[in-house]
């Protein structure tokens, strides 16, 4: 079968998920019989592009990686992102423009847009989860639609799709976990002997942390993660403002040797706790010791631990391959298997 995909959001995810489909293409058609085009893509800075007979994508990808426009490559005019969704004749709306923390837009009304269209929707972007989920999943539902988001929460591991396919009627009581890979890359280097300064300009070097790193650091990206947890597997919806919140800038290089001396180290521990119909979810840098799961979570490594009514302790773990910096690819895998689980 043959898909057309609109991509909103062209940065670092979205270009990492176009060169993985490009290079799974005839994995895709010979063992599923999927074909695909992309007619539409949506940038921040880079301008617009709808040809629904399809984008050379590999000269959008060059266009925007060398800072150019690629509005060339459009056969419609088109000058913003809902314009894109409607005239790119999409199967697919892959929703990865950057995160609001606060409200999810422009995130939420892409997704409700292309889904009142007739479009499936797979998205990293945690925003639409937090600030949409019943609403777009309800709007979903009602068109016949698929609304997937299991990239939103450590990249490419099966979490929400394990619970909902493998753990039915299973209760939710808490969950403890390191779910932003880039604090916890910067906490490793500050134990190997960095600055906090030098920690962050690596991980914007690999392109894990931003040119403006403060949603890592600061705790929102950890707080919105933990708000979709909560929203989806608990059924109890969080905002991020919500979530008790407190980031890593404090943290110093003596605190971390004082805590190596003693055999624990810092971690910017994420949890969650029902408590009753309530929840008490919190974001903040813990000390650990080596008799805790999230002792050995190093680099860009994450993992989270969860505890049902129907198994104590459960644990997902996304590890860094030798060599590897984390990031964009794990996320992208996540799109692309939420896009192949929908094809299916």
């Amino acid at each position: 079968m043959h898909y057309n995909l609109c991509l909103i959001g062209f940065g670092n995810v979205a270009r990492a998920f176009v060169r993985l489909l490009e290079r799974k293409r005839d994995l895709l058609q010979a063992q599923y019989g999927i074909t695909y085009a992309v007619t539409g893509i949506a940038t921040g800075s880079h301008g617009f592009a709808v040809n629904p007979a399809g984008i050379d994508v590999q000269q959008a990808l060059e266009k925007a990686e060398s800072e150019k426009s690629i509005s060339p490559l459009s056969t419609f005019q088109v000058t913003d992102s809902l314009a894109v969704i409607r005239y790119s004749n999409a199967s697919v709306m892959f929703e990865n423009s950057p995160v609001n923390h606060h409200s999810g837009q422009p995130a939420v009304d892409h997704v409700r847009a292309a889904l009142e269209a007739g479009q499936h929707v797979v998205t990293a972007n945690k925003g639409t989860v937090v600030h949409g989920y019943r609403e777009l999943t309800a709007l979903a539902n009602a068109k016949g639609k698929k609304f997937l988001f299991e990239a939103t929460v450590l990249g490419g591991a099966p979490l929400f799709s394990v619970f909902r396919e493998t753990f039915p009627l299973a209760e939710l009581h808490s969950f403890k976990g390191i779910l932003n890979a880039t604090t916890n890359l910067i906490l490793s280097r500050m134990e190997a002997g960095e600055t906090f300064e030098e920690a962050v300009r690596y991980c914007q070097s690999i392109g894990i942390a931003e040119t403006d790193p403060s949603a890592d650091v600061d705790g929102w990206d950890a707080a919105i993660k933990v708000a979709a947890l909560v929203t989806v597997l608990m059924g109890i919806p969080l905002k991020p403002q919500e979530v008790e919140r407190k980031g890593i800038r404090e943290i110093t290089p003596g605190m971390i040797a004082q805590a190596k001396g003693s055999g624990k180290r810092y971690k910017l521990v994420c949890s969650a706790e029902r408590i009753g119909e309530a929840v008490k979810a919190r974001v903040a840098p813990e000390l650990v010791n080596s008799s805790s799961p999230l002792y050995g979570i190093m680099n860009s490594s994450s993992g989270v631990v969860f505890r049902t009514d129907v198994l104590p302790d459960y644990s997902i773990t996304v590890t860094e391959r030798e060599g590897m910096s984390g990031g964009p690819l794990e996320t992208a895998y996540g799109l692309f298997a939420d896009f192949v689980s929908l094809a299916k």
